[in-house]
C-alpha cells in the first residue's frame, strides 16, 4: 500500500468546499475571509502530509533516506564502509646516505597529495618508501610507474620520484551499496561460515562491488573467494596488493579450521560485433553499450556463463533500438574456471 500526498489545490479546494457546506450561501466565502483561511489551513496540511509521506519511507529500509537507512543498517550490525586513502609505496633517487623522513609530501600531476608513512634513506642510488595519499578517495589510486614531486626539497634526494601502484583507495559507500548490503544481510543470517556468511564480510571491505565463493575448491576445508573492485578499476580486477589487504581482512572473521584463498579473477574482454543496427544513431550506438557493461556487471562471473540470448535481450531493450543483427558473439560465452568476461569493444559495422 502506497502514501499518497495530496496536492496542495486539492487541498485548498477541500477545505474551501468544507467550509462553504457549513455557510448558507457560496457567496458568503467569496466575500469574506473564509478563502484566506481555507489556503492557510490547507498549506498547514500540506505540510503535515509531506511530513507523512516522508515518514513513510523510513518505515522500512529499502526506501529509507540516508539517516534512517544508516540506522536500519545498525541495528544488524552493519555500518557504511568509510573512504579509505589509497597507498603503496615510491621509489626516490639522489645521494647516497640522503634521508626521506616519514611525512615528507609529494605531488601527483593532478595535484593530489601523498605522504611518506615510514622513513628511508637511499643507498645504491634509491630508496623505496612506503606512502599513502593525504585525502582518502577512490582518486588516490594511481597505475605503477606515475612521476610524484617533492612538495619541498629534500637534501640529497632528487626532486621527482616514481611510483608503485596505489591501491586501496575507496569513496565513502553509497546508501545504494549499503541497502543492497543491508538486504542481503536480512536474507541471509549469520550461519558460522557459510558462502553468503563469507560474501557479506567481503562486500564489508572498502571498493569491494562483487563476491563470488566457491567452498571445497581446493579440496576439502578450503574456501575460494573470487572479488571485484568495479569502482576502483576500469576492468574491475582487484591488483595484488587489494588481494592481500582482503585476504588480511577475512582472516579473524573465517572460522578456525578454514583455509580461505583470496583471489582476483581473470580478466577476458568480451567484445561485441553489431550489424544493421536501426536506427543507427550516436545515442542509440551508447545506450546498447550502457546496456551491455549492466549485463556483465550483473551477470559475468568467474567460470560463468553469458547467455547469448541476454545479450541479445540487453542490445533490444536499449532506448531508441529497433532492429540488430548480433554478429559477435555468436553462441553462449563460457569463461573457464577463475577467468570472468569483462567489458570489451562494441563494433557497429
Amino acid at each position: 500500500m502506497t502514501f499518497t500526498r495530496p496536492a496542495l489545490q486539492d487541498l485548498i479546494n477541500r477545505t474551501r468546499d468544507d467550509v462553504v457546506s457549513r455557510l448558507p450561501s457560496p457567496e458568503i466565502l467569496r466575500r469574506s475571509d473564509g478563502e484566506v483561511y481555507a489556503r492557510v489551513l490547507a498549506g498547514a496540511a500540506h505540510g503535515l502530509y509531506g511530513e507523512l509521506e516522508w515518514l513513510s519511507r523510513q518505515l522500512i529500509y529499502d526506501t529509507a533516506d540516508t539517516d534512517f537507512l544508516e540506522r536500519w543498517a545498525s541495528i544488524w550490525g552493519l555500518a557504511r564502509k568509510t573512504a579509505t586513502a589509497a597507498g603503496g609505496t615510491v621509489t626516490f633517487t639522489g645521494s647516497n646516505g640522503a634521508l626521506i623522513n616519514s611525512g615528507t609530501v609529494l605531488v601527483a600531476y593532478d595535484g593530489r597529495l601523498y605522504a611518506t608513512t615510514a622513513s628511508g634513506t637511499i643507498a645504491s642510488g634509491t630508496a623505496v618508501v612506503a606512502v599513502a595519499a593525504v585525502t582518502a578517495g577512490l582518486a588516490g589510486n594511481r597505475a605503477t610507474g606515475q612521476s610524484f614531486t617533492l612538495q619541498s626539497p629534500v637534501s640529497g634526494v632528487n626532486a621527482t620520484a616514481t611510483a608503485g601502484a596505489m591501491t586501496g583507495g575507496a569513496d565513502l559507500e553509497t546508501d545504494d551499496s549499503l541497502r543492497s548490503r543491508l538486504l542481503l544481510r536480512i536474507a541471509n543470517p549469520p550461519q558460522g561460515g557459510s558462502k553468503s556468511d563469507y560474501q557479506q564480510w567481503a562486500l564489508a571491505f572498502p571498493g569491494v562491488t562483487r563476491v563470488w565463493v566457491s567452498p571445497q575448491a581446493l579440496g576439502a576445508g578450503t574456501v575460494s573467494v573470487f572479488f571485484m573492485m568495479d569502482g576502483t578499476y576500469v576492468d574491475g580486477i582487484p591488483l595484488s596488493g587489494d588481494v592481500t589487504a582482503l585476504a588480511a581482512y577475512l582472516d579473524p572473521l573465517r572460522p578456525v579450521t578454514a583455509s580461505v584463498t583470496v583471489l582476483a579473477p581473470v580478466a577476458v574482454p568480451l567484445n561485441f560485433t553489431i550489424s544493421g543496427l536501426s536506427p543507427n544513431t550516436a545515442a542509440v550506438q551508447a545506450a546498447i553499450t550502457a546496456e551491455l557493461k549492466d549485463l556483465i556487471l550483473r551477470e559475468a562471473s568467474p567460470g560463468g556463463t553469458l547467455l547469448i540470448s541476454h545479450i541479445r535481450e540487453a542490445i533490444s531493450t536499449a532506448a531508441g533500438e529497433v532492429d540488430h543483427s548480433l554478429n559477435v558473439p555468436s553462441a553462449n560465452v563460457v569463461s573457464t574456471t577463475g577467468n570472468i568476461s569483462t567489458m570489451g569493444s562494441v563494433s557497429f559495422v
